[in-house]
């Protein structure tokens, strides 16, 4: 079953974080009773995939100015039908920002995701108002990544900006807990 590792993931996630049981059951009620899940057009909601992507040194994390959502988030994206949402969250991470060479870092001694977040994307809408795509869920699986050193952060056309922020930076422009769980969680250290 192409669903079965991703509820193996969460069982060991619920085991790390058991104050997060609330988003654990919402994503593993999707992953449970939605065969597509991982497609786009999955609805109420499919999975996605994100990085929190550290600097070589750990001083800083990469960020990006989201272009339709207008708000810096981690780089992350849809599925596209790929279970292997590791993966997924590396190819998004390198079309978002360039960074090629990356690294999965352990998270409480495991190689396992960062965070979990369940939250609502805006319908998308023409010029006339018309609803091109409904409001609908991202459930997201978000990992631990390092860049190697030297790398040259590329702009995306999805993006505003893309940028590297120190842990002080990240609460001045941080609007969202999801990205201050995330900074609690991995870092940057101040």
């Amino acid at each position: 079953m192409h669903r079965q590792p991703l509820l193996e993931m969460l069982s060991r996630y619920a085991e790390q974080y058991p104050e997060e049981t609330n988003v654990v059951e919402r994503i593993r009620q999707l992953v449970a009773s939605s065969p597509e899940c991982f497609q786009r057009d999955c609805r109420p909601g499919h999975i996605t995939a994100s990085a929190w992507v550290l600097s070589h040194d750990l001083s800083r994390c990469v960020l990006v100015h989201h272009r339709k959502l207008g708000r810096w988030l981690q780089p992350g994206g849809h599925a596209e039908g790929d279970n292997d949402l590791l993966a997924v969250a590396v190819r998004e991470v390198r079309e978002e920002t360039g960074l090629v060479e990356l690294e999965l870092m352990p998270t409480n001694d495991e190689l396992a995701p960062l965070d979990l977040d369940v939250h609502l994307i805006p319908p998308r809408v023409d010029a006339t108002g018309n609803v091109i795509e409904p409001a609908h869920d991202h459930h997201d699986i978000r990992f631990l990544l390092r860049a190697d050193a030297g790398q040259r952060l590329v702009l995306s056309q999805e993006s505003n900006d893309v940028r590297w922020f120190t842990h002080e930076e990240v609460l001045e422009i941080a609007d969202e807990e999801s990205l201050l769980r995330m900074l609690r969680k991995a870092g940057p250290q101040a």
